[in-house]
């Protein structure tokens, strides 16, 4: 059947791949080219039939009320004309996919051949169905209903079947009862569901929950078995299964791969899961881990596995110490008995101070990483002497780090606090670092003995008040002229903004000091000059002259040579402002085809240096324009005046417009100090 309207051609593409199974809409739409648009043509000219060729006749009815449908009774009744007879291949295979109708059987219309065609072969729909801002993909065969999609789409959507209008047929609404075979659907079809009964905010209430909850944290409370002992953690809702493993391991030292756990709910499968969606309840839950027994696990290949791939979320730090300990590969893969336990911070006994914080250390840096602040290599009577009694200005802080492995803080102060990348920088650049761990009993009398001989018997006592939960300890030790002060004690508890601060707060005490401190060696020191000056020259009166004669002409040389220096370096500095203005950009003018900013630039003797640049002119251009006129950037920096920036800090490549410099401003000059 041929038709003008694009809306009978689509429904007669939809009745023909119902009919025929092709998928390709492009093959279909050749077939039916070729066929003038003849649906029952265009079948005839695919598929066999049963009992003679579709007459086309059966098209035109058809055409009349929409897609191909049940015909009425007396239609389906009525026999067709005669149709010539099938050919031999034709009727092999009518015969070969079912037996022959009786001569009294009336002729096939195109309902009954796509009806016949869909009973031998079923086709999968593909549906995209859009609600709100999700999307889902459903794919169903053409024999299910629609109904049957909607059952699909309230349990992804949780969303009352009752409630939903599915919308976006092309043949109107239907019920759910329809079949979906009925519609003559393409392969692939687009669908919008409605809820006009309930609000956006109730679908999203769930959602918001979970995202809520994705930034509180967890308090797991979790038993060690074996050593009869609760830790109460809190963890953030985007850590992993994993890493709370792994925590684990370091305060229990039991490997991962050898930790066996009560407590996880059946949805927390994954160690790759967060805590957030792991299914575990909130704010507290309670968590119970062990030792697993090497006996428990039957050897075969896929406990092995999973033993390896243990070892590998746990980043291998016990399979690659193994060797060290010497732990054989049964071991390894939680099929021994023993297992390897991390090395301890310090020696315990150690006769060399030096040798002990070597070791402190070298495994500080195993556990922790490479960033940490530089600890002193030796012992606290030469950091002492090394931060406190050199010349007031080298003079610096002594930090001093207690680490204790028994304290739940250790892991999270090491890893999170003395590792940052501020931390570590402000302690190297303000403070001598000492560390000591105080673990072993030995070890810490040791030190309390160390800190009575150089800080006194307060400091020792103020050790002992700590508690082995409230360690690691960062004492900060200021040198006085009499005695050592303890400025701060910094327990593990504490945050990295409250770190730096307290750090940073001590830093300013000290600087106080030192500056004093300064003031009264440079007085000291010219005191003695004077001192040392007469002596001289009463000793040596009779010199006098002679030496100040040599001293005017060594003024005299100085002076000259002085004065040659400055000359040469006022000729190498005339030499590359002068390279620097010839090799400016020439000015631009004020109307040019390119955007052009005005800078008016106040130098330090009032006066005003004005000039044009092209809004794409790299800051760099600038800089070379104020060196050109003796203000070069290493002496002088470039500053705007409201808000005040600093533009000698900012990216040389950076253009004027990106510096915000345009169309014009204002700038000034100003001398580093």
């Amino acid at each position: 059947m041929a038709s003008d309207s694009n809306m009978d051609r689509e429904m007669i593409l939809a009745d023909f791949q119902a009919c025929t199974g092709i998928d390709n809409i492009a093959e279909a739409i050749t077939l039916l080219e070729l066929n003038n648009w003849d649906l029952v043509a265009a079948i005839n000219g695919v598929i066999p039939q049963e009992n003679g060729i579709l007459q086309s006749n059966f098209s035109s009815e058809a055409s009349q009320t929409g897609p191909i449908g049940p015909q009425s009774q007396s239609e389906a009744s009525a026999p067709t004309p005669s149709a010539p007879p099938l050919s031999p291949s034709a009727s092999a295979s009518a015969s070969s996919s079912s037996s022959p109708p009786s001569s009294s059987s009336p002729a096939f219309c195109p309902v009954q051949a796509s009806r016949h065609i869909v009973e031998r072969q079923s086709r999968m729909l593909n549906f995209h169905v859009e609600y709100r801002q999700r999307s889902i993909e459903v794919v169903l065969e053409d024999g299910s209903t629609v109904g049957e999609i909607k059952n699909i789409l309230g349990n992804e959507l949780q969303v009352p079947v009752s409630k939903m209008q599915l919308k976006g047929w092309k043949s109107g609404d239907v019920s759910d009862t329809t079949v979906l075979r009925s519609l003559h659907l393409p392969k692939n079809n687009s669908l919008y569901v409605l809820t006009p009964e309930i609000s956006a905010s109730a679908t999203t209430s769930q959602s918001s929950t979970q995202q809520g909850l994705s930034n509180q944290n967890y308090l797991l409370v979790i038993s060690h078995r074996e050593a009869q002992r609760d830790y109460s953690l809190n963890f953030p809702a985007s850590k992993t299964i994993q890493e709370v493993k792994r925590n684990i391991s370091d305060l229990t030292n039991i490997p991962v791969r050898h930790q066996q756990w009560d407590g996880w709910p059946a949805s927390a499968s994954d160690d790759a899961m967060t805590l957030s969606v792991s299914g575990i309840s909130y704010p507290c839950h309670h968590l119970t881990v062990c030792r697993r027994s090497s006996t428990t696990l039957p050897v075969d290949q896929t406990d092995v596995s999973t033993d390896v791939h243990m070892v590998s979320d746990s980043e291998g730090d016990d399979f690659e110490d193994a060797p060290e300990f010497g732990v054989d590969e049964s071991e390894i893969f939680g099929l021994g008995s023993s297992t390897c336990r991390k090395s301890p911070m310090m020696p315990e006994n150690s006769e060399n101070e030096g040798d002990a914080l070597q070791h402190f250390t070298v495994e500080f840096s195993r556990r922790y990483g490479d960033c940490h602040p530089v600890f002193y290599i030796g012992s606290l009577e030469a950091a002492s002497q090394e931060a406190f009694y050199g010349k007031a200005r080298d003079r610096k802080l002594l930090a001093i780090y207690l680490h204790n492995d028994e304290s739940v803080l250790s892991n999270v102060f090491c890893s999170q606090m003395m590792c940052a990348d501020s931390i570590v920088s402000y302690l190297s650049q303000n403070f001598i670092t000492w560390a000591w761990d105080v673990t072993k009993e030995a070890n810490k009398s040791r030190l309390l003995t160390m800190c009575t001989r150089h800080f006194g018997s307060v400091v020792a006592q103020t050790i002992r008040t700590y508690k082995t939960d409230q360690f690691p300890l960062l004492l900060i030790v200021m040198g006085k002229r009499t005695s050592n002060e303890v400025l701060n004690v910094i327990q593990g508890n504490t945050m990295v903004d409250e770190l730096m601060m307290r750090l940073m707060g001590a830093m300013e005490i000290f600087t106080a000091q030192q500056q004093e401190d300064i003031k009264d060696e440079d007085e000291r020191e010219a005191r003695e000059m004077v001192k040392r000056e007469q002596d001289e020259a009463y000793r040596l009166s009779l010199e006098a002259d002679r030496k100040k004669r040599e001293a005017q002409e060594r003024e005299e040389a100085e002076q000259v040579r002085q004065e040659r220096i400055r000359k040469e370096q006022e000729e190498e500095r005339e030499a590359i402002r002068l390279s620097l203005e010839q090799t400016l950009p020439p000015e631009p003018k004020e109307e040019g085809a390119e955007p052009v900013s005005k800078l008016r630039i106040r130098t330090p003797s009032g006066e005003f240096l004005e000039r044009r640049f092209l809004g794409s002119c790299k800051l760099q251009v600038l800089f070379d324009f104020v060196a050109s006129k003796g203000y070069p950037s290493e002496e002088f920096k470039l500053l705007t005046t409201f808000p005040r920036r600093n533009i000698t800090q900012l990216d040389s490549s950076w253009s004027l417009m990106e510096a915000k410099l345009f169309p014009q401003e204002t700038l000034f000059l100003e001398a580093k100090e």
